[in-house]
């Protein structure tokens, strides 16, 4: 076994995980517009119906704070241990081993291998390093998305009932939207693939204890695992 994630990478982890659950639940409920509404009326409802208009407004203000907070405090601890590594590795994009890697791993999940290899398609993937193509794509995704959603919410708050503040107020809202929109879509991605996806088992255990079996290393991240054992010689 081998050290995968900190403690700290761990907490974070999951507390981003329950807090974007809750903001995009929140968020979506708080959408009036039924042609706005990706989900339904009957979410807004329900929602509504819980905790009333304002204070479904005030739950996802909160909660928006709360996660806004928690992650200025872990960068301003973290960023040379924790925030750098991680924004280094997933900055490191080689776009076409990456874009194979990502095509073969989709044709991979809906044909098989078998099938894939009667098709006359190469079913062997690019070799990965501490995160393959797909994890760094959510990532840089993630990332973006999470600054995105936090200026534009902070200026929502902040700015909202001051006068002449209306074309900056709608641009955020549009920014604001448009990021969690397309965080609904790479979430659903990122936890099949992390934890319903054949051979994932290990990667999703070590987010809960930061520990990884070295062959499976040795499989999934080749590139790594070279760098793993030129360190130890």
């Amino acid at each position: 076994m081998i050290r995968r994630h900190s403690a700290t990478a761990i907490f974070m982890h999951w507390y981003n995980a329950v807090c974007w659950l809750l903001l995009l639940f929140s968020g979506f409920a708080l959408l009036a517009n039924p042609l706005m509404q990706p989900v339904g009326t009957w979410w807004s409802s329900l929602w509504t119906s819980a905790f009333g208009g304002l204070g479904l407004l005030r739950l996802h203000i909160v909660a928006g704070m709360a996660w806004i907070c928690v992650y200025v405090l872990y960068l301003l601890v973290g960023t040379r241990k924790e925030a750098l590594p991680f924004l280094k590795e997933i900055a490191a994009l080689h776009m076409s081993s990456d874009l194979v890697w990502c095509m073969r791993k989709g044709l991979w999940l809906v044909l098989g291998e078998r099938l894939m290899r009667r098709l006359g398609i190469d079913p062997e993937l690019p070799p990965q390093g501490f995160y393959n193509a797909g994890q760094k794509l959510v990532a840089v995704i993630a990332v973006l998305c999470s600054v995105g959603l936090a200026l534009s919410g902070l200026v929502l708050v902040f700015a909202s009932g001051k006068p002449g503040t209306e074309d900056l107020l709608q641009l955020c809202l549009l920014i604001h939207f448009c990021c969690a929109g397309l965080m609904a879509i790479f979430l659903p991605v990122h936890v099949y693939m992390a934890a319903f996806a054949p051979g994932e088992a290990p990667a999703l255990r070590s987010m809960f204890t930061g520990y990884i079996p070295l062959e499976h290393v040795r499989r999934h991240n080749p590139l790594w695992f070279r760098k793993i054992t030129e360190e130890k010689q």
